[in-house]
């Protein structure tokens, strides 16, 4: 490996000192190398730093890297999570039925296939109205409760795909701030709002404060004997959640990660509220891009392409930090969705055998949707020093059926922009031209230069419909895992999350026995005794 990294590092040394718009001059054939098309996504990675050369070694790494074969493993059903000793299956929650997926040699595809039967059934039932609530009254809302990976992936989704007038609500709660429940119950009837509680353990502490403050909320008007149909948990753990006061769960199992999760039950309240058919679209999109993932050779398997582009920006030109921008109101939830799912995926600091790693890992990632990025952070991309590359997610048609140029051509112009750059020669010219003195002109050029050779991916499809949000989905789910095993790191588990976790339940001891104890260091015992 070591002699495949030295080769990487090299072709990214001589990368950096040419610039991206010369190499359309001197590979012509770079537009067709660098995109691919997809499960309906077209991936265009011409603009980003690397060379033919470049591409070639980041392509050699990724096969000394096994990537193929970890891919394999992965879809075998293997224990990829190794430090949990888990498989990880999310694309046995969207193949067709009837597929034979198994984990750690166990067949799962049959009880998914049941889940998935038993969802579009209550869905259905609650659409209808055939599933009421306690006054027989059919429901209107749903308040999905949920927190990291059981709140993301179904808001995604919801945001994406809702129609401008649901006929059934569908609110989120995450934070155990009490003024997000407040948020989300303030106009709905108890009468006719279901509860979907999503917690794989049914332990979570937020979800369960949240959970608890529902309940009360119900409880206020609804009569006990019914309770329990407005209750509805979806956990990996269904007696803690009958426990609970759900009246009916929906499971998911161990081998489905929380950020991976939205193919499951996770998302069952956005089967309700979208429409089945909606969902399984959805599911549909997500398995072609599998499908592609598995049978594409490397030089044209966009999540391989995605995944070496940003491994060469990390580690390769030292660029840690990545900005998404969706050219799409409805993908606004998108860079909030990928910074869970890459940067608690990616996040590590050892290799899989528990050794330091010696290299970058998962960069920072951020964004906001286009074009509000634009008058926003764009001014330290374009002309700060750091380089920041940037993805811009386009879609042809957003909302009416003609296409969306103003909007389009922003994203188009912003690619252009950070590659192209403007040479301080040709911003005195151009102020010169407006009619300004040589004085003026040489006093402002420096600050209307912009360096450009600034890297970006652009991802087109036609529209945004159920089957291209799954395939966008999935294609950064495998992208996540590609990466994963070129740095060598566990992409499916996330100690991280858990010291805090702890520390939070030691500090609520202290508040309850009244104050800080002696064991708890100077400067948090002051805030704790603060804020009592």
């Amino acid at each position: 490996m070591t002699d495949h990294w030295t080769a990487f590092d090299a072709a990214a040394a001589r990368d950096a000192q040419t610039r991206i718009v010369d190499q359309f001059a001197a590979d012509p054939d770079r537009l067709a190398r660098m995109s691919v098309e997809a499960a309906g996504l077209y991936l265009d990675l011409s603009k980003q730093s690397w060379s033919r050369a470049g591409f070639e070694a980041c392509l050699d790494l990724a096969r000394a890297c096994d990537v193929e074969g970890r891919r394999a493993a992965l879809f075998a059903g293997e224990a990829v999570n190794l430090t949990e000793g888990r498989a990880v299956l999310h694309p046995a929650l969207r193949a067709a039925p009837g597929a034979d997926f198994k984990a750690l040699g166990e067949s799962v595809s049959a009880e998914v296939d049941a889940v998935r039967s038993d969802m579009r059934a209550y869905a259905d039932a609650v659409r209808s109205g055939a599933e009421a609530g306690a006054t027989g009254k059919p429901f209107r809302a749903i308040v999905h409760v949920g927190i990291g990976g059981s709140d993301l992936g179904p808001r995604v989704v919801w945001d994406a795909l809702r129609p401008l007038d649901p006929a059934i609500d569908l609110r989120f709660v995450a934070n155990i701030d009490p003024r997000d429940m407040a948020e989300a119950l303030t106009g709905l009837d108890p009468e006719t709002t279901l509860v979907v509680v999503v917690s794989k353990t049914f332990t979570t502490q937020e979800t369960l404060a949240n959970a608890e403050a529902a309940r009360a909320w119900l409880a206020a008007t609804l009569p006990a004997a019914g309770m329990t149909k407005h209750f509805i948990g979806v956990t990996a753990a269904p007696d803690k959640a009958g426990a609970f006061g759900c009246g009916r769960t929906f499971a998911f199992r161990d081998w489905v990660g929380g950020r991976y999760s939205l193919w499951s039950a996770v998302s069952l309240s956005c089967g309700i509220a979208l429409g089945w058919d909606v969902f399984e679209a959805m599911l549909s999109g997500a398995a072609a891009m599998d499908a592609h993932f598995v049978s594409a050779p490397l030089e044209q398997n966009a999540p391989v392409l995605l995944a070496l582009a940003q491994v060469f920006n990390v580690d390769g030109l030292n660029r840690p930090a990545r900005t998404v921008a969706p050219y799409a109101h409805a993908l606004r939830r998108l860079p909030s969705f990928l910074q869970q799912l890459e940067m608690e995926s990616n996040g590590k600091r050892v290799h899989r055998d528990g050794t330091p790693v010696t290299r970058q890992t998962c960069p920072v990632v951020f964004g906001e949707p286009g074009t509000n990025g634009q008058h926003a952070f764009f001014q330290q991309i374009h002309q700060g020093p750091q380089v920041v590359p940037a993805e811009f997610v386009i879609a042809a048609r957003t909302h009416a059926d003609a296409p969306e140029s103003p909007l389009w051509s922003n994203a188009l112009a912003q690619g252009q922009a950070l590659m192209l750059g403007k040479t301080g020669d040709q911003a005195r010219a151009e102020l010169i031209a407006a009619g300004a003195d040589a004085a003026g002109a040489d006093r402002l050029a420096p600050h209307k230069t912009f360096p450009g050779n600034r890297p970006s991916t652009a991802i087109v499809m036609e529209r945004l419909t159920p089957a291209t949000l799954g395939a966008l989905l999935a294609l950064y789910e495998h992208k996540t895992f590609v990466e994963g095993v070129i740095w060598d790191i566990n992409s499916f588990d996330q100690w991280g999350v858990e010291l805090g976790k702890v520390l939070a339940k030691a500090i609520l001891s202290d508040v309850a026995a009244g104050g800080p104890s002696p064991a708890l260091d100077p400067s948090t015992a002051a805030l704790m005794t603060r804020l009592m």
